[in-house]
Order: structure tokens, then C-alpha cells, then sequence
């Protein structure tokens, strides 16, 4: 995918002394709105001005943007700040106009990145073009699906290409809104280092206060930018409220951040080292998650057993999810040894969270 390489031209062109942010509304809402929120993002580290204009929204009833009114607004954005503009494209037209009002920045938002025709139909309308296409994670964690809906533009001839990580849809309910699945950009890094990759920390939080740290984790990654959604005046916005922050707020988040990983030469073993330190500290976090939900379900299962007064220990039932476990932990490379130890330790964990229910 080399072309992904003219979008990191593009960013060291810029030569940021900070990660790429970009900023604004979820939703455009009143031209007053976005000029406010522009002119103060203006005296902030943002690089680009961000509104939503078409809002897929989950159901029918919600405000679903101004439309293209709100073009002209952005267009005069572009020209009293200097900042550049991006809007989320979902559809043919969606693309036309905005190539019309000579948008910076085109992203997919994650209800189209899943859909390989709709991404297939915007490709090809927007074939050749030198804007930037940022493509957000589909809403379910498959990295072929996401790779996929780039290479479709990468087959039309676009050149400035790179990719916003925004998590993944749960029905299990955690503290975030869409849970990160780190891995998943990391191994996208890692298959394809040249593609730029921005973090969406207010998708994936759905709250303004984990908005710090989801962005620290994501510059541990190496992520090459941010794109948080910021407002004047967040709690009275027309859409996603909760996870928009002020101008004020971003510039103390910006100054907060620290891009712990030096700047040196990619064959650098101390870089290498961070990087793979990094890495380990996500899968940990996401070891703790797994076993938690684990035991969720533990739980709920002591409460069946309580209510059919069934015994908690099940010898059968256990024997045969070790032996199973250490065929596939030899089929990865672990010892029985080190299989045996763990699951011994979950189960024995579970056993206790099932008598807890049951003596409770």
C-alpha cells in the first residue's frame, strides 16, 4: 500500500512539533456555532477543523445533521483561519459535494467502513483525487474488513491515505463506549508502518474524562495524531454531549500529553523496546477486561446452579476445558506446564465467585 507513503510526506511536511490534532463539533449545528468553536480552536495546537454535517445516527429521531447547509460554513472556516477542514462522507453525494466545497479531508465514518459497496461507490467517485481519505474502523473488530475498505481507494488512484482508529461496538457493557481493542491497530502498524494512524479517543470513551488517557495510550503507539471532538459549550450540544470537550480543555490535554517515544531512527533498539513495552501493557489491560468478563458469567452461572440446587464443582465439565485448553495452548507455542497453572488459577477463581452467589 504504498501510497499511503504521500499522506506521511504530507504530515512531515508539516513539521508539527506535536502530533496532528484535529477538532471540532460532533455536528455543525449553526454557522454562529462553528465560527465560534473555530476561531477558538485557532489558538490551540488543532491543525484541522472537524464537523460533522450528514449524522448517521443508531435510530431515527436523533438530529442527523444540517445537511449541506453547513458546507458554505466550513468553506469560511477555511478561509478566516486558515485552518484546514474535514467532513465525514457516507454516500456518492456526501463525496461531490464536499470535493465541491473543497474539503481537506474526506474520512468514512465506521457504519460505511463496513460496508465494502458503499466504500466501493465513493471510491470511484472521488477516483485520483490528491485529498486526504481517512477511513475509521468498521463497528465489529476485523482488520481484513478495515484493510479492505482502504485498498478500495488505494485501487482508485487515491494517494493521501490513512486510517482513524475510533474502538469497536460492544453489547457487553465496560467503560468505554466502544471498546480499543489495541491489538488491532497495532498489528495494522505493524503490517502496514507507513499508513498513518489517528486515535479517536471521544468516540471511543463516550465521555469527556478518559478522553487524556486513551490519547496518552495511543501516543505510546506511535498513533500520528488525534481527532477529538471539541465545543464551546458541550453539555448544550445537539449531538454526543457527554464526549465533547471545550477549546480550553484540549489545549491542557495537548500540553499534558507526552510523546514518551524518542524521535530516532527506526532501527533504534531503545524505540523498538518502548514500542514492544507498549504493546505488553495494552494486551495486560486487555487480559484483565477478558477475565473480568469471565467471571461475570461465572457469576451468573452460580446463580442457576443456586436457583436448581446444582453443585458448583463439575469434574467432568472441568477436565475437559483443560484438555482443551492445552491443545490449543501447544498449538500456539505454550508449555502444558504454564496452560496448567493459569486455567487452574481461573478455575479455582471461578469456583469462588460461584460460591459467593451460592452461600450469598
Amino acid at each position: 500500500m504504498e501510497n499511503s507513503k504521500q499522506m506521511r510526506v504530507w504530515l512531515d511536511k508539516m513539521e508539527l512539533s506535536h502530533p496532528l490534532v484535529i477538532a471540532g463539533p460532533c455536528s455543525a449545528e449553526t454557522e454562529e456555532q462553528v465560527m465560534e468553536i473555530a476561531r477558538e480552536l485557532k489558538k490551540t495546537d488543532a491543525t484541522v477543523f472537524r464537523a460533522g454535517v450528514w449524522k448517521p445516527r443508531t435510530r431515527p429521531g436523533n438530529f442527523e445533521g444540517v445537511g449541506a447547509l453547513a458546507l458554505p460554513w466550513l468553506k469560511r472556516v477555511k478561509e478566516e483561519t486558515g485552518l484546514l477542514i474535514a467532513v465525514e462522507i457516507a454516500n456518492v453525494s456526501h463525496a461531490k459535494l464536499a470535493l465541491e466545497f473543497d474539503v481537506d479531508i474526506l474520512w468514512i465514518g465506521a457504519r460505511t467502513s463496513v460496508n465494502p459497496f458503499a466504500v466501493q461507490e465513493i471510491a470511484e467517485a472521488i477516483r485520483d483525487t490528491d485529498k486526504i481519505v481517512l477511513v475509521k474502523n468498521p463497528i465489529n473488530p476485523d482488520l481484513d474488513l478495515w484493510l479492505g475498505a482502504v485498498e478500495r481507494f488505494y485501487a482508485c488512484g487515491v494517494k493521501n491515505l490513512g486510517v482513524i482508529h475510533r474502538g469497536f461496538s460492544t453489547y457487553t457493557k465496560t467503560k468505554y463506549r466502544n471498546k480499543p481493542k489495541w491489538q488491532l491497530p497495532i498489528e495494522l502498524k505493524k503490517r502496514f508502518p507507513d499508513l498513518p494512524i489517528i486515535n479517536d479517543p471521544s468516540h471511543i470513551c463516550g465521555e469527556r474524562e478518559g478522553i487524556l488517557n486513551v490519547s496518552q495510550t495511543a501516543l505510546d503507539l506511535q498513533f500520528d495524531g488525534l481527532m477529538i471532538e471539541t465545543h464551546t459549550n458541550p453539555d448544550k450540544a445537539w449531538s454526543d454531549a457527554k464526549q465533547q470537550i471545550t477549546p480550553a480543555r484540549l489545549s491542557e490535554i495537548i500540553e499534558e500529553l507526552k510523546v514518551r517515544v524518542p524521535k530516532l531512527t527506526k532501527d533504534s533498539s531503545k524505540e523498538k523496546l518502548e514500542g514492544l513495552r507498549s504493546e505488553i501493557n495494552i494486551l495486560d489491560n486487555s487480559l484483565i477486561e477478558l477475565l473480568a468478563d469471565r467471571m461475570k458469567i461465572s457469576s451468573e452461572i452460580g446463580q442457576i446452579k443456586k436457583n436448581n440446587n446444582v453443585a458448583i464443582l463439575q469434574q467432568g465439565r472441568w477436565a475437559e476445558i483443560l484438555d482443551k485448553m492445552l491443545k490449543e495452548g501447544a498449538e500456539y507455542g505454550l508449555s502444558d506446564n504454564f496452560i496448567e497453572t493459569i486455567f487452574k488459577a481461573i478455575h479455582q477463581e471461578s469456583i469462588n465467585t460461584q460460591e459467593e452467589v451460592v452461600n450469598g
